[in-house]
């Protein structure tokens, strides 16, 4: 090699180096140096060997790029993971795995976590608070036995700095993990032959045939099918007499659903299903409004019969679309369940299976699902505590953020599938609060009525008022296409009209209308039209 040719090298080696600098020198947040061999480009798939040198001086403390590599330095395999966002976004997902030099499994803490060797950098990059799934898991972690626990930490990837990313549990039996029991291929009879298992219902990684066809479709005439997939055991170490255990135990409890008889105490579904499990994933996909829960990233698992013979709901997974961060299938939107999906996206192929909306057909099941609700609303899911988890992990993330978005500079720009674009890092957390306070008040509405014999549950994002009751103003929701005029008239209680709003320019999605005409304490009727539909109306009540 020439001098000359050393002498561009070593000046290229320097830029890059300054950039880097430029972009990172010390974060409050824990830094992971990932360098592969020779520079090589991470795959989707096989793992490739690298060095990881994470640089951590405990909580509260700042971390320096020019620190020694104080919590971890050692060898890594690692490649790019992630169904759709991995074609679709620039910034990449990775499955990391910690290695001993001849490769195998070096079971290791990091960041305070559980030792183990598996984990996974997710990457947020449509999602542009950065904390929808550490939001999401961190709440699941407050109710549920297990959810995956997180880390932020910003990543430099051969000496590219690549931004802020959350460290995070991969969902896999472990006793300081999903903790039930292990299953391997030579226990195939009596109760070891029961537990356990992890089965999920995703998008297909691989072959139909890693895993089962219901024995019927989501809903009658759906184009979708239901396949249980394998998880664990894996789908190449998972035995046949273990595959036809949890097939033949699955196609009982889908048959007792079908029954007239599901709902027996003793005979129907809580013979197969825990309920608490059931009822705190609902809770989470709910207050997200999880455009994919139930039917994607949805986990189930069972134990061995001895300690425990019936059907667990999650661990829960992936909420980069929830929160109100879509723009499809009424998910922008803060009312209506989330659950009923199919109602408003049949023909999607990926649809929520049968036994979720036939467990609504006991009263039992939704009376426990009010009352755990606002056992919950009360403590460990108030308002109080949702909203400062939210306002910490902001405040964690000022200046990590402000460097991400450096790298990655998509504030202000539209990403699939924002419903809205906004141009500063506060203006979207604050999208988010807003959106989240109007989520938890159509639930508390609602959970409130849910149980009722009348009740009828809201299909879709229908309009709908908030607060109400109101003191000083009452805001008007609905979701609109573009060429859509939206009108909202008021009422006395004589059914005199009072006052008009009308709004006939607006982008496809949800919107808001705040009333701008005096009112008298009191009640009023309301009538919302969206272009040719029937109007939607209620009642208010003026303080």
């Amino acid at each position: 090699m020439s001098k000359r040719h050393l002498m561009l090298t070593a000046f290229g080696l320097l830029l890059v180096l300054c950039q880097l600098q430029a972009q990172l020198n010390s974060s409050n947040l824990p830094i992971l140096v990932i360098t592969t061999e020779n520079g090589q480009e991470i795959p989707d798939e096989p793992k490739i060997k690298a060095h990881l040198g994470i640089i951590w001086n405990g909580d509260g403390q700042m971390n320096s790029l020019n620190d020694p590599y104080n919590h971890y330095d050692g060898q890594a395999g690692i490649e790019i993971r992630g169904s759709s966002s991995q074609f679709l976004f620039p910034k990449k997902g990775y499955a990391l795995e910690t290695q001993n030099l001849d490769g195998t499994n070096n079971n290791v803490s990091i960041l305070g976590l559980p030792a183990e060797n598996d984990w996974v950098l997710n990457g947020p990059y449509s999602d542009k608070t950065l904390i929808r799934n550490a939001l999401a898991y961190i709440m699941a972690g407050w109710l549920m036995d297990y959810a995956p626990r997180v880390r932020f930490c910003e990543v430099v990837i051969n000496d590219d700095y690549r931004g802020v990313y959350i460290l995070t549990e991969k969902i896999k039996r472990d006793k300081n993990r999903l903790n039930i029991a292990t299953l391997n291929p030579d226990e195939n009879e009596g109760d070891d032959l029961t537990g356990g298992y992890i089965l999920k219902f995703d998008k297909f990684d691989g072959a139909v045939s890693d895993g089962f066809p219901s024995l019927y479709p989501p809903f009658p005439g759906s184009n979708g099918q239901t396949v249980y997939q394998y998880h664990y055991p894996k789908a190449d170490e998972i035995s046949d007499a273990q595959k036809n255990y949890i097939r033949n135990y699955i196609d009982e409890m889908e048959m007792v659903m079908k029954s007239s008889g599901f709902a027996d105490p003793q005979s129907g579904y809580r013979k197969y299903f825990d309920v608490p499990s059931i009822l705190h994933f609902i809770f989470i996909n709910e207050i997200s409004r999880n455009v994919d829960g139930y039917r994607l990233s949805t986990y189930l698992y069972k134990d061995k019969d001895s300690k425990d013979p019936r059907l667990h709901l999650g661990p829960v997974w992936d909420f980069n679309l929830g929160f109100g961060n879509v723009n499809y299938c009424t998910g922008p939107g803060t009312a209506g369940w989330a659950l009923d999906f199919n109602d408003f996206c049949p023909d999607d192929y990926w649809l929520i299976h049968f036994w979720w909306k036939r467990l609504w057909d006991d009263p039992a099941f939704l009376a426990e699902m009010r009352d755990r609700w606002f056992e919950l609303r009360e403590n460990q899911l108030s308002n109080e505590r949702i909203f400062h988890l939210v306002d910490s992990l902001e405040n964690l993330l000022q200046q990590p953020a402000a460097r991400n978005f450096q790298r990655w500079p998509v504030l202000g720009e539209h990403v699939w599938p924002n419903p809205y674009v906004h141009n500063t890092y506060p203006a979207e957390m604050n999208y988010l609060k807003n959106w989240l306070t109007s989520r938890l008040a159509w639930l508390d509405n609602n959970m409130e009525i849910v149980a009722d014999t009348q009740f009828v549950p809201v299909q879709g994002s229908l309009p709908q008022a908030h607060p109400n009751p109101f003191i000083e103003e009452v805001t008007f929701w609905y979701y609109a296409a573009g060429y859509e005029t939206v009108t909202i008239e008021m009422y006395n209680l004589q059914g005199q009209s009072i006052g008009r709003m009308i709004d006939r320019v607006h982008p496809e999605g949800v919107h808001s209308m705040t009333w701008d005409q005096p009112l008298t304490p009191g009640f009023y009727f309301y009538k919302i039209k969206i272009g040719k539909k029937d109007s939607v109306g209620g009642k208010l009540l003026k303080l």
